[in-house]
């Protein structure tokens, strides 16, 4: 067992053993490396001030993502090369994104470059030669101009991220592959600090799932999209953490006939590239999770085991019929993931059980699949409403349907008495609709918050409804969407 962290920094590795459970990687880069060109903004992932560059080898290939630094905690680096804004700039030159930032004046205040030009560092090493303004924009999302606009920003962008990556990374991009290799082992991490206080990153699932039982009160880590902000915004101590960054069985992809085994703890990222391909509304819905820097932070498994109503993914997952499996010690079980909502805040996990993969149905010719997000703000916001919608047809007649809400109960939801009252319509003769979509007001008593009234929700609800059939019934000759990927890709304007 190791007793210690390390990870690459400047082309040297850095070795920490005194990492406290809570230590967030942006409170180590200000007041221990007193590297304070790396920002605090919002202190929970939403401005992207704090954006550093990660680097990894996935699929054997050196990737740099960004991550909001504020609400990832150090431990959850081990093993990674940390690129800050300090580790650009060389022997007095400007890394060519600080430069195009400089010639295109996309700089005022410059409290928020930092975070935009670390963004737009891994965008440089993507080498995107096709990239369009709309790339630039969708990548920037999760970072906030508070004075500048973003017009030089874009600008700037365009005028380095399309030409293949030329720095100092690049040129010794050998070198920290090999050093990222010797990083690698199989050795489980544990880092204790006063008393019974750690932080664990346990390297395999048959480790886990021992400390987990042995430790039921210890809180459980994948992306920390969420419990950073328990950190930084409700100020909770948590004294026990277990990571599970490195326990590789969580992070894979399985592909079969029948559909996904997805790992819990695989990135929302990855998950775009691989199910995005499967069905373009559950890549746009992938898409609007977050920004790239949640994305990459943020996991399926995390995203289910904290219980949110208002969490993106499970609406997609129940309308698509998923299924999750947990892991008690060596015991196993599989249950539908609607199973697993049983109240707000209260989930059937039993205490130390690890939630293991998630087992999404291939879609196949006999389904109809819709999804939609409302939002105050088209990017980076919290859904008011998601719905998602799964028909099985016989020609145009609705034999099987799975609706899906989250943001209308206090648990992700079906919506029963809609189903049923679907059953047997005709997508030709849109009068036997009416029934299924007033039964909504059977399903669901939504409350009023800042997002949306009640009222709004209701409305919207049914709304959204009706048109998934009008689309799926191909009766409507106008644009139904402002926006999207499958209107996109059909021609039609954004």
């Amino acid at each position: 067992m190791r007793k210690c962290i390390r990870f690459i920094k400047s082309g040297h590795v850095v070795e920490l053993n005194d990492v406290a459970p809570t230590e967030t990687l942006l409170d180590y880069l200000r007041l221990r490396a007193r590297e304070t060109g790396t920002k605090e903004g919002c202190a929970e992932g939403d401005c992207g001030a704090c954006t550093v560059a990660l680097g990894r080898l996935i699929d054997g290939e050196l990737i740099y993502e960004p991550v909001n630094s504020c609400i990832l905690l150090l431990a959850q680096i081990d093993g990674c090369e940390l690129v800050t804004i300090e580790d650009l700039s060389r022997d007095g030159g400007l890394h060519p994104v600080q430069k195009a930032f400089l010639d295109h004046h996309a700089s005022q205040c410059g409290f928020c470059t930092p975070g935009f030009i670390m963004s737009l560092f891994t965008l440089y090493h993507r080498d995107t030669p096709g990239l369009t303004s709309d790339d630039v924009t969708t990548w920037l999302a999760g970072n906030l101009c508070r004075c500048t606009g973003y017009r030089p920003i874009v600008d700037a962008a365009l005028e380095t991220c399309r030409s293949a990556a030329n720095d100092a990374f690049r040129a010794r991009a050998e070198k920290t592959e090999a050093l990222l290799r010797d990083l690698a082992d199989s050795d489980d991490i544990l880092m204790e600090t006063d008393g019974d206080r750690f932080i664990a990153l346990p390297s395999t699932l048959d480790s886990l799932c021992a400390l987990s039982a042995t430790h039921t009160d210890a809180t459980l880590v994948s992306g920390a999209t969420d419990v950073g902000l328990w950190i930084t915004k409700q100020l909770r101590d948590l004294p026990k953490i277990i990571a599970l960054n490195r326990v590789q069985e969580l992070q894979d992809i399985h592909v079969t006939s029948a559909g996904f085994d997805v790992g819990a703890s695989v990135s929302f990222q990855k998950l775009h590239e691989v199910l995005g391909k499967h069905e373009p509304d559950i890549a746009e819905v992938l898409r609007r999770l977050g920004s790239i820097q949640v994305r990459t932070s943020g996991t399926m498994g995390g995203n289910i085991a904290n219980g949110s109503p208002i969490g993106d993914s499970p609406p997609l997952l129940i309308a698509l019929g998923a299924q999750i499996s947990l892991r008690l010690g060596n015991e196993t079980r599989r249950m539908p993931l609607e199973a697993f909502f049983l109240d707000y805040g209260k989930q059937d996990r039993r205490p130390g059980e690890v939630i293991t993969q998630i087992h999404i149905p291939r879609l196949d010719a006999s389904h109809a699949f819709r999804a939609f997000k409302l939002s105050k703000r088209f990017d980076q916001d919290i859904s008011t409403v998601l719905a998602a919608f799964r028909f099985t047809l016989v020609q145009d007649r609705i034999v099987e349907a799975r609706l899906a809400y989250g943001g209308m109960a206090g648990v992700p939801k079906r919506a029963a008495h809609a189903e049923t009252a679907l059953m047997g319509c005709v997508l030709s003769a849109p009068d036997s609709w009416n029934a299924a979509v007033e039964a909504l007001d059977n399903d669901f008593t939504p409350l009023s918050d800042m997002r949306g009234s009640a009222e709004y929700r209701r409305e919207a609800a049914k709304g959204l409804l009706f048109k998934a059939l009008l689309e799926v019934s191909g009766r409507s000759s106008q644009e139904t969407r402002i926006c999207g990927h499958r209107y996109q890709e059909a021609g039609h304007a954004a």
